[in-house]
């Protein structure tokens, strides 16, 4: 009983790590205080390469290229910052993101993926690709993304938050 009852927690835990969320200008019940718009957001290398792998695949099955957005990927790192301050992967808060997403920027519709402990974007994108909800974001009827990319200070595990949207 206690083998079962483990494995089906474990099960759930796995499911809601790989889940992927998305919302739209319908879920307006979050409230933002912080609406101005972050202009100004240093990419690594690294999430460069991971925003050109995205567009890259988008092309490859005939869908447009995104274009970035600097306050998408500034709130992107928000999130990477929380999941490493407080140890855990997680879409805690997303509807607040998608909420600020959607005010400030007019965004009709967001969505996000997460991943945790992938070496590269390319190890992150194809994980994204074999999970359905992930790879529905990915190939969403979108125009804008921003990403982050963090590592933990302490272990060195990586952290993506990826935000997709419709403006």
């Amino acid at each position: 009983m206690k083998t079962k009852l483990l494995r089906t927690v474990l099960l759930l835990s796995v499911v809601c790590i790989m889940n992927s969320c998305s919302s739209d200008t319908s879920d307006a019940d979050a409230l933002d205080t912080n609406l101005s718009v972050v202009e100004n957001y240093d990419y690594t290398a690294t999430e460069l390469e991971a925003m050109n792998l995205i567009n890259d695949y988008r092309v490859s099955v005939g869908l447009n290229r995104l274009e970035k957005i600097n306050h998408m990927s500034y709130k992107s790192e928000e999130h990477d910052n929380y999941m490493i301050a407080n140890k855990v992967v997680n879409h805690n808060d997303f509807v607040a993101r998608s909420q600020n997403i959607i005010k400030v920027l007019g965004a009709i519709t967001v969505a996000e993926n997460i991943a945790y402990n992938y070496n590269s974007p390319k190890d992150a994108l194809k994980a994204w690709l074999n999970s359905p909800g992930h790879k529905e974001n990915i190939l969403g009827n979108f125009t804008h993304f921003g990403i982050a990319i963090k590592a933990d200070p302490e272990n060195g595990r990586k952290y993506y938050t990826n935000i997709f949207a419709k403006i």
